[in-house]
């Protein structure tokens, strides 16, 4: 057993474009390690990410001492405090009930159509030109409007709530930043939360039935309902629920784009699209990390991690462990068994994975088979994102053979073959807590 040496590498680009390769050199050195670099342990692999995402003696909260954190970042830090999150249970299973509610499988299937129509919007405004930005065409804009209409937000209010929303994920996704970025967080996060407060309270437009604002503006009137926590909650899931997504679907494609031989299987076996998310999440997660704290001294794999320790758990290494997953570098649609962890494990399983899920599966089924001829465009690497958290690329430009006018109907059909109205699109793969 080697040396590992520090996770911090992973921000370098040359790492990014490599950074399977990299996890694999950490694993195959320790799959848990104290990093000297990060002041944290950091887990690779498999049996003991899963183990640790749910241990008890493991907290989630992030900022257990707000005032040790730096001024310029404590106002963000306080928000965060009070999402669920950043909780333990109790609070969390409190925190996590009522936007739970607008989150069941059964209740995204409901945005279908919406989902359906937003991205056949963008397709064929896209069709005659030859050529795209997945990122900035598709996979930004998409997720953003599918979680401002669950949440009721009105059309000219969208663009400021995704510039607010870029700096806190960014903030949340590193450990860290300057002051100055630090305190563009913290602003940012208030902007958000003084225009929610706004959104929630305020009685010119009544709330739309049947979305997240109907169900938190009647929490809201509840006196025993702590409106700070509703309000902290719902930036939680504007950022996440945009910010994710958007990752996903620009790894996912660029993993089929690379693997083309796995995409004309696709275009050829529609039923395997499910199959085929699930394997596209453990391939390149959009959320690489899930971050722990030591309740109390604890063995964890052999190891003791001291109170108040950090324990970094690594799910994009996990998802490539050759323990679990056979051939873990390969893209395998029909790959047997094996639970990957990009959408976390445990009692802070991902509450809008079925949402992700169905929006992946509504995006890739429409890029397989409306754009043909779809490949790479130009000659330069794609870039990513910054973080050793979020794992997202800034570009990806793609070209394809421009269509005059394509012919939609009312659902796509491939996704009609392999997810029937009203199911769950991975509903065999689905979390109990999902």
């Amino acid at each position: 057993m080697g040396t590992p040496t520090s996770l911090l590498r992973a921000f370098r680009p040359q790492v990014q474009e490599r950074l399977y390769d990299f996890y694999e050199e950490l694993r195959s050195a320790d799959d848990l390690f104290w990093d000297r670099s990060l002041r944290a342990w950091v887990a690779t692999g498999h049996a003991v990410v899963s183990k640790a995402a749910g241990d008890p003696g493991l907290s989630s909260v992030r900022y257990p001492d707000i005032e040790a954190v730096s001024e310029e970042l404590r106002p963000l830090a306080r928000v965060l405090s009070r999402q669920m999150l950043y909780s333990d249970a109790p609070d969390h299973s409190r925190l996590r009930a009522l936007i739970s509610r607008a989150l069941t499988p059964r209740a995204v299937q409901t945005l279908r159509a919406r989902i359906f129509e937003a991205v056949d919007r963008i397709i064929t405004h896209a069709a005659p030109t030859g050529r795209m930005d997945i990122v900035a065409d598709l996979a930004r804009p998409l997720p953003l409007t599918i979680i401002c209409d669950l949440l009721d937000v009105p059309q000219q209010d969208r663009p400021a709530l995704a510039a607010w929303s870029e700096p806190v994920a960014e903030a949340i996704g590193n450990f860290r930043l300057d002051a100055d970025r630090n305190r563009e967080a913290s602003q940012s996060m208030t902007d958000m939360l003084a225009y929610f407060r706004e959104l929630l309270t305020g009685r010119d437009t009544p709330p739309a039935a049947h979305t997240l604002r109907a169900l938190v503006s009647a929490q809201a009137e509840n006196t025993d309902q702590d409106l700070d926590e509703l309000l902290a909650n719902c930036a939680l899931l504007l950022i996440a629920g945009h910010e994710t997504t958007t990752h996903f679907i620009g790894n996912a494609t660029l993993a089929l784009l690379r693997h083309p031989e796995a995409a004309d299987q696709l275009r050829r076996r529609p039923e395997l699209l499910p199959a085929a998310v699930e394997e596209l999440l453990r391939y390149d997660a959009p959320v690489q990390l899930m971050l722990r704290t030591a309740r109390h001294d604890l063995d964890l794999a052999g190891r003791t991690i001291a109170e108040g320790q950090t324990v970094l758990l690594v799910g994009g290494a996990a998802n490539r462990d050759p323990a679990v997953f056979a051939d873990p570098h390969v893209l395998d649609f029909e790959r047997p068994g094996g639970r990957h962890m990009s959408f976390g494990h445990g009692p802070h399983f991902c509450l809008g994975a079925a949402l992700a899920r169905l929006e992946g599966a509504i995006v890739l089924e429409a890029l397989l088979t409306r754009l043909p001829g779809l490949r790479l465009d130009g000659t330069a690497p794609p870039q990513w994102q910054r973080s050793l958290n979020f794992r997202g690329l800034t570009r990806l430009d793609v070209a394809f053979t421009p269509q005059s006018s394509i012919p939609t109907d009312s659902s796509p059909s491939g996704l009609d073959h392999a997810t029937p109205v009203g199911v769950c699109p991975v509903a065999g793969h689905r979390e109990q807590r999902a």
